[in-house]
């Protein structure tokens, strides 16, 4: 590989690139190899990136075939039949909510069972690797993993559970969630998971509306060296379910569980005891149709009940495969972290991986805690980790507090580092190159909970440009449209989709009509799915997200993404952390906006005129006189949504005086206090 050792000086060399030899080692090289064997008309395989790109999105029955036979998927066998399916794609030129009728429909007469396919590799090797923020460490071969997940499915069985019935976890990041959620999916129930760091009401609204018969939940967890007991809550949560027959009680704030709090939860039976009950069961996974529901996920809720998309087990499994393998490049015995919740569907994602024969490596927590602010990077070098997967916010942080990684820690092993959760800012990335790992594969990737997967991704064959996202995903018929519906190149605009992919929900909860599903993606752009980002294509093919297309600011009638302000903000010591919004203002009788930036300062900073004087002068330098605000506050407190990410549409909801409907899916709803009324923004 090739990489450049000062990252500030040459913006027309990318920051790394692999060596051809090493590009030729990847299984996308040798996925490129076996399309070309087997369909006439590929690309070479030492064609560009873009010509198999569009391969991929104009012959889909040709490449997801392809990525079935190369991941070699497991499915029910049909006698005589050589295919197990019917058809690859029925009904691809509707790209709306899929109809029995119309489509579109992947891989009709397929069965299958997607904790099958995770549990396919069996024997004495680490299956999942578990740390959290105490210190405490635990691993699970394949083999036990199995047994596990046998037993635990053969008592849910046991239990009545049956395909179609919803299981739910209000779980930490641990082993049990994992095992859960594979004997749910091997009984063909439906899987939806919660963080810990929900109150009761926003769980009420999540699995209120898909009545789950089954919970798993924690007695406790511990963040940033708090400890946090969850007993009552989820004695709230079952009271409030009449449909939930039986919560499955695990000890991980403490040793054990008591039976006064066993008692004190409607139906509330303990893990060992379900695990015990049928030891030594051998494993069972319903064989079930490619589009059966495997996951629930929900949008985040802020402006309303959160939306309950419904994930289908085939496609979810097809994509993650690809994804892992091919855009990735994981391989059976690496082992692959990333950062997250069970409420976030880099969780899901996370735990596909097993599916590839890797090792899974959790972690519970907080990203930096008191005690060791460096957690997360002594995780990745203590288990020797090839996939470390974070957010922009934790390697901007990082940055700040002075971390240099590459200096205090073995990082030898880490060959890829993934981003998502938001932009990845220019200067994160030479901060990977100079402080972490010069040699690293730094992939900013974006996608969502809509499509439990990614629209744009990493690609081991191809440079890494500073700020940019590698490319768009094979399969992903992905563009970027003016108000027009246009496609345009090098100019920002409305982040689509505009043909179907695998991975699209199989429906929304409670639409009997597709009408929710409809107004979320399609309402737009006729048959296109619009994504809500605002984003351009580069010249090097590869993307730029400038931030949520909602949440842009349009002051003077020019359109600004909001991660272009955070680009430049983020890079100042005094600051910690800032949110942009706009106020509507009201200049000569037209109605404007004006832009104002909010800011939480490090300890002793203060804004004064001579910091807000630098913050404008770096954005009108580094970006444009549009993008400078107007007015800048100093606050105490972000509003970030449960999974973490800024929530700008409830602070510009809260600086006009409107009510933030849903203050549940907020992690901090008290922060929002500190936006009313400020005399800084009044306009007379």
């Amino acid at each position: 590989m090739t990489h450049r050792s000062d990252h500030s000086l040459d913006q027309n060399a990318p920051l790394w690139a692999p060596a051809p030899a090493q590009a030729r080692q990847t299984q996308l090289y040798a996925f490129y190899q076996s399309a070309a064997r087997q369909w006439v008309g590929t690309p070479t395989p030492d064609a560009p990136y873009s010509r198999w790109h569009d391969w991929s999105c104009d012959r889909p029955e040709q490449f997801w075939a392809t990525v079935w036979d190369d991941a070699g998927v497991l499915a029910e066998s049909r006698g005589e039949s050589v295919l197990p399916w019917d058809d690859v794609l029925v009904g691809g030129a509707r790209m709306g909510p899929p109809s029995p009728d119309a489509g579109p429909s992947w891989f009709p007469g397929a069965r299958l069972n997607f904790a099958e396919n995770l549990l396919r590799h069996r024997g004495p090797e680490l299956a999942l690797i578990f740390r959290d923020e105490r210190g405490r460490r635990r691993t699970i071969t394949r083999d036990a993993l199995v047994e596990q997940v046998a037993a635990l499915a053969a008592t849910l069985h046991a239990l009545g559970v049956r395909p179609g019935d919803r299981v739910a976890g209000f779980l930490p990041n641990i082993p049990e969630a994992v095992t859960a959620m594979l004997a749910a999916a091997a009984c063909g129930a439906v899987w939806s998971s919660c963080s810990p760091d929900f109150g009761a009401k926003g769980v009420l609204d999540r699995f209120g509306q898909i009545t789950p018969r089954v919970l798993f939940a924690a007695d406790g967890y511990t963040y940033a060296g708090k400890a946090i007991d969850l007993v009552a809550r989820v004695a709230e949560i079952a009271e409030a379910i009449p449909e939930l027959e039986h919560v499955v009680l695990i000890p991980f704030l403490r040793d054990s569980i008591d039976a006064a709090s066993i008692a004190a939860v409607r139906g509330g039976v303990l893990w060992s005891d379900c695990l015990a009950r049928s030891a030594g069961a051998a494993l069972h996974c319903e064989q079930l149709p490619f589009n059966h529901p495997l996951y629930v996920m929900y949008s985040s809720g802020t402006t309303g009940l959160p939306k309950c998309m419904v994930h289908g087990a085939g496609g979810t499994l097809v994509q993650h495969l690809k994804e892992h393998r091919l855009h990735v490049d994981l391989r059976a015995g690496e082992r692959i972290f990333y950062f997250t919740t069970c409420g976030w569907m880099m969780w899901n994602w996370l735990v596909s991986a097993l599916a590839t024969g890797a090792t899974v490596v959790l972690y519970d927590g907080s990203p930096m805690p008191p005690s060791q602010p460096d957690a997360l990077w002594t995780l990745a070098a203590e288990e020797h980790v090839s996939v470390f997967g974070t957010s922009a916010k934790f390697l901007a942080m990082s940055e700040k507090e002075g971390m240099q990684p590459a200096r205090t820690h073995d990082l030898s092993v880490m060959r890829t580092i993934l981003s998502t959760g938001s932009p990845l800012a220019e200067h994160s990335y030479d901060f990977v190159y100079r402080s972490v790992r010069s040699g690293v594969h730094l992939a900013s990737i974006s996608g969502g909970t809509d499509l439990i997967s990614c629209f744009a991704l990493g690609n081991p064959m191809l440079p890494v440009w500073r700020g940019e996202l590698q490319c768009r995903g094979l399969g992903m018929a992905v563009d970027v449209f003016d108000a027009a519906g246009h496609s345009v190149s090098g100019e920002a605009g409305e982040l689509v989709c505009t043909k179907p992919f695998p991975s699209m929900p199989v429906a929304f909860w409670n639409d009997a009509d597709g009408a929710a599903y409809r107004a979320a993606y399609f309402d737009h752009y006729p048959n296109v799915w619009r994504h809500g980002d605002w984003a351009a294509i580069t010249a090097h093919d590869g993307l730029v997200i400038y931030g949520r297309s909602d949440a842009t600011l349009n002051p003077g009638g020019v359109r600004i993404g909001t991660a272009e302000i955070y680009r430049q903000v983020e890079q100042l010591e005094e600051i910690l952390e800032s949110v942009v919004v706009g106020q509507e203002i009201v200049v000569e009788g037209s109605a404007d906006v004006r832009i104002v930036l909010f800011v939480r300062l490090r300890a002793g900073a203060v804004l004064n005129d001579a910091l807000r004087d630098t913050l404008r002068r770096r954005i009108r330098e580094a970006a444009s006189p549009h993008h400078v605000p107007k007015v800048i506050v100093q606050v105490a407190d972000i509003p970030r949504t449960i999974s973490g990410k800024i929530t700008e549409m409830a602070v510009r909801d809260v600086i006009h005086g409107r009510v933030v409907k849903n203050t549940d899916a907020l992690a901090n709803p008290a922060a929002l206090d500190l936006y009313r009324n400020l005399p800084e923004l009044r306009l007379s």
